[in-house]
């Protein structure tokens, strides 16, 4: 920049002394740049390097030199663009295809039948002939003569040289007596099995918890086996489940809901509707048994819920009838099934067995009558 500068004084004094008006000058690749010089102006001399006021005369103070740099003139290139020339597009000729050639159809040789084979007659072989048997003659054996016996002299005989052995005499049998048949022995009759013994229940006909009551089931009861019924299960799960499975659609509990109060409608006869889960019960053989409800057994809890509807005035007239009619509250029963359980089976302990519980109550009309 210092040599710039120093480059700039020498030739701004060249150019007062020799009266140029403008200076150009051009730096590298850069556009030239243009200085006025005012051609009244002094030339600028440097000031001395000491001063001695004594000695040095006094100059007038030069005027200051004004330089109007010229904005630089960018080079414009006029480009003029090549002109496009595009090839005519040319149409290319139609192919000329060859015309189908049909083939010819192809002849076939009409088809023969074959002449039916000829096999030839089967002929029947002659029987064979086999030579007569030969029967073997009889063979004839010329008998032979028979050598007469050798006859041997008999010795003399005396009455001295007879001798006669005595008689010998088996002793008489003696004959045994005649058997004694003893009569038959009688045979004992075969042994009377005595039947299998029946395990009699100790429970009482009726059990503590309906023992003040009529009803015929029990809601509570302080003796339910709630433990023997866990353990039963468990030891006969699978055919427990087998079984549950065919009194498990009988359950009410997911039925429809009865109104609390009966408003808007009217019965005949006054009843009673609740939804009960039985844990004793009297079955259709007036026997009490153990129900099985509300037990726990692998996070599964197995119940058993009906829905029973008891008249409260059973027996009575039917109000709102006249009473020229005869009538009378009716109850009326249902047969309910309910998986028991008995812990005198050693075998499997659970069935299923009926109970006839309260449905409804029905008022019966009996015939007309006229009291006069």
């Amino acid at each position: 920049m210092a040599l710039c500068v120093l480059t700039l004084v020498a030739l701004v004094g060249a150019t007062c002394a020799s009266s140029v008006s403008h200076v150009s000058i051009r730096l590298g690749d850069r556009a030239p740049i243009t200085y006025e010089v005012s051609p009244d102006a002094a030339p600028h001399r440097p000031p001395p390097t000491r001063q001695y006021p004594a000695l040095a005369p006094a100059y007038p103070t030069p005027p200051p030199t004004r330089y109007t740099t010229a904005a630089p003139t960018p080079s414009r290139i006029a480009y003029t663009p090549p002109a496009l020339t595009y090839p005519t597009p040319t149409t290319p000729d139609t192919p000329i295809y060859p015309p189908p050639i049909t083939p010819a159809r192809a002849t076939y040789p009409p088809p023969t039948t074959p002449a039916p084979a000829t096999y030839p007659l089967p002929t029947n072989p002659a029987p064979a002939t086999y030579p007569p048997p030969i029967t073997p003659a009889p063979s004839t054996y010329a008998p032979t003569t028979s050598q007469e016996p050798t006859t041997y002299a008999s010795p003399p005989t005396t009455k001295a040289s007879i001798y006669h052995p005595q008689p010998y005499y088996q002793p008489r049998p003696a004959y045994h007596p005649k058997p004694v048949y003893r009569p038959a022995p009688s045979y004992n009759p075969a042994p009377s099995y005595h039947p299998a013994p029946s395990y009699k229940h100790p429970e009482p006909a009726v059990p503590a918890c309906a023992d003040l009551t009529n009803s015929t089931w029990c809601l509570e009861d302080e003796a339910y086996p709630e433990y023997e019924i866990k353990h039963a299960i468990q030891y006969h799960l699978d055919k427990f489940n087998s079984l549950y499975a065919d009194v498990a659609e009988l359950d009410a509990e997911l039925s429809v809901e009865r109104p609390n109060t009966l408003e808007e409608e009217t019965y005949l006869c006054p009843s009673e509707t609740s939804y009960i889960r039985p844990l004793r019960a009297q079955n259709t053989d007036g026997k009490w048994r153990v129900i099985v409800n509300n037990i726990n057994v692998h996070y599964k809890t197995f119940t058993q819920t009906t829905r029973v509807e008891e008249c409260l005035t059973a027996g009575d007239d039917c109000p709102k009838v006249p009473v020229c009619y005869e009538s009378k509250c009716l109850q009326k029963s249902i047969y309910h099934r309910f998986l028991v359980y008995d812990s005198y089976d050693q075998y499997f302990p659970f069935a299923i067995e009926t109970f006839k519980l309260p449905a409804s109550c029905a008022c019966l009309l009996g015939a007309y009558t006229i009291d006069h």
